[in-house]
């Protein structure tokens, strides 16, 4: 696959629709802005309502055959919607996405330079899993790591196993041993994926090595990466968490859209990709894509998928696609990629878990990946696409109990743990590190957001929520064009001048 990207960047970016501007030259027409009312962003100081690349992204602008440069549609968002969902989505906001513990300790890292991520192989220290003898996590690995029929080497220093398809984690599942892996399904219909695969789109697959038909990479676990953790039984598994009325002690930060109260089969998006900066070990940062269903209690059911920056997980500063699921509110099933089994997984090209390559930069050239989950009108199970038509995997329906039915909510955006374990809020980065009115090429983003419905369909979303935690250390702004479909932009630099 060639890089995304190929295109040269056009050093002046369009100003988007909210900043004033006159008489600005693009390469796409020349046009006279004015400014619009933006967007606002909801926020709640105490309820919370609820991770193959496309080439160089085009900024949201209409079609070139337009006179005007195209003035996307603001829909203000609802300022009611139920009490069920409200504190459904509260209770992601408290248990969501990460491997987070309090922070023992953590390297400096200046609250200055927000254009500048830490070195993505800084060492970090190990967790409370060291007590353990080495006989233990050995026996771990031992079971966690499938024999190889080869090993890559990747230049990020991951190890990337080629395992026989039918012995992958997954199939230690009851319901799984004896089967193998299901034939590819059909794509929602009004599916459209333009752009070629191509070849390389993680940074292991750079080394030139790939796996054999009839394996899938894995990313082997090292003795370091238990060591990080918590816990052995609680690697590659988010925390258990007692929900709160409030969000102001969870330490979970959002930045996000969603819809609800509807039934939904499916979500599609193109995320863009960037190096966030983590200033503590046991922090986070991703940008993802959650279908859910159930209530706010044990019973909550969730699949997702997207990129994340986790140095406890994975031990550097790298963002690496990644999956998850639950079906009893992050109690005792699911995990991280395939870090347990229950996701199988059918590409011989991705490895979950692995960095992806390349990256955006500030000011210079964009790259996003598309992600797609859906549930399989025949069978059932839902579906993982990364990329442009690269399936990666399923998640069986009988993993599920809500689930295996439909979805109640979608979300789509970015989520970080700010530990404060100085004092004071972190500077962790969500998205690139900026707010969302730096536009394009510098504020991260997601664009073409769409939804799967009973029949299979691919449609645009309706009733959009917009919402934010701590608007002051990270933003969220929304709007609609035809070439970008509905899209938003989102993130901050965490602490700062408002953000103390």
């Amino acid at each position: 696959m060639k890089g995304l990207g190929e295109e040269d960047y056009n050093p002046n970016p369009p100003q988007l629709p909210w900043t004033k501007q006159k008489n600005v030259k693009s390469h796409y027409t020349t046009t006279t802005r004015h400014p619009l009312q933006c967007n606002q962003t909801q926020t709640s100081d105490s309820v919370f309502v609820p991770n193959t690349r496309h080439r160089q992204p085009t900024p949201p602008l209409e079609p070139k055959h337009s006179s005007k440069l195209a003035l996307p549609t603001y829909s203000h968002t609802s300022n009611s919607f139920s009490f069920v969902s409200m504190l459904l989505v509260l209770f992601l906001l408290v248990a969501s996405s990460s491997l987070f513990t309090p922070a023992l300790s953590h390297p400096v890292v200046s609250d200055s330079g927000l254009r500048h991520p830490s070195p993505a192989n800084q060492t970090f220290r190990t967790g409370s899993v060291n007590k353990l003898s080495g006989v233990q996590v050995q026996s771990y690995l031992r079971r966690i790591n499938k024999p190889a029929v080869k090993t890559i080497q990747s230049p990020d220093g991951d190890v990337i196993d080629c395992v026989l398809s039918h012995l992958q984690p997954a199939f230690d599942h009851p319901e799984l041993k004896g089967k193998k892996p299901l034939e590819e399904p059909d794509r929602p219909k009004s599916y459209n994926s333009t752009d070629k695969v191509g070849e390389s789109y993680q940074v292991w697959a750079d080394s030139g090595e790939s796996c054999p038909q009839g394996t899938v990479p894995i990313r082997r676990t090292g003795e370091k990466d238990i060591l990080r953790a918590s816990s052995i039984q609680r690697f590659g598994r988010k925390p258990i968490r007692h929900v709160r009325r409030d969000s102001s002690g969870s330490g979970h930060e959002h930045a996000v859209v969603f819809v609800n109260g509807d039934q939904y089969y499916g979500a599609k998006a193109s995320v863009n990709v960037w190096a966030p900066r983590v200033t503590d070990q046991y922090e986070f940062s991703l940008s993802q894509i959650w279908v859910i269903s159930g209530s706010f209690g044990n019973d909550l059911n969730t699949i997702e998928a997207g990129w994340q920056v986790s140095p406890e997980l994975y031990g550097d500063n790298y963002p690496r696609f990644f999956t998850y699921w639950t079906t009893d509110a992050y109690r005792a099933t699911g995990c991280y990629n395939l870090l347990c089994s229950g996701f199988v997984q059918t590409n011989n090209k991705i490895a979950i878990g692995a960095a992806i390559s390349p990256r955006s930069s500030y000011g210079s050239r964009q790259f996003d990946i598309g992600l797609m989950v859906w549930k399989d009108p025949k069978h059932g199970h839902w579906w993982l696409e990364f990329g442009n038509g690269l399936l990666v995997g399923y998640w069986p329906a009988f993993l599920f109990s809500h689930l295996r039915s439909h979805a109640s909510m979608v979300q789509f955006g970015g989520e970080i743990v700010n530990s404060r374990s100085r004092g004071y809020h972190t500077s962790t980065q969500m998205g690139s590190g900026q707010f969302a009115e730096a536009g394009f090429g510098k504020a991260s983003y997601f664009r073409n957001l769409q939804v799967v419905d009973w029949d299979n369909n691919l449609l645009p979303l309706t009733n959009l929520h917009l919402l934010a935690d701590h608007p002051n250390c990270y933003d969220i702004r929304q709007g609609r064009n035809n070439v970008w479909g509905t899209y938003f932009y989102y993130g901050g630099p965490g602490r700062n001048v408002r953000c103390p």
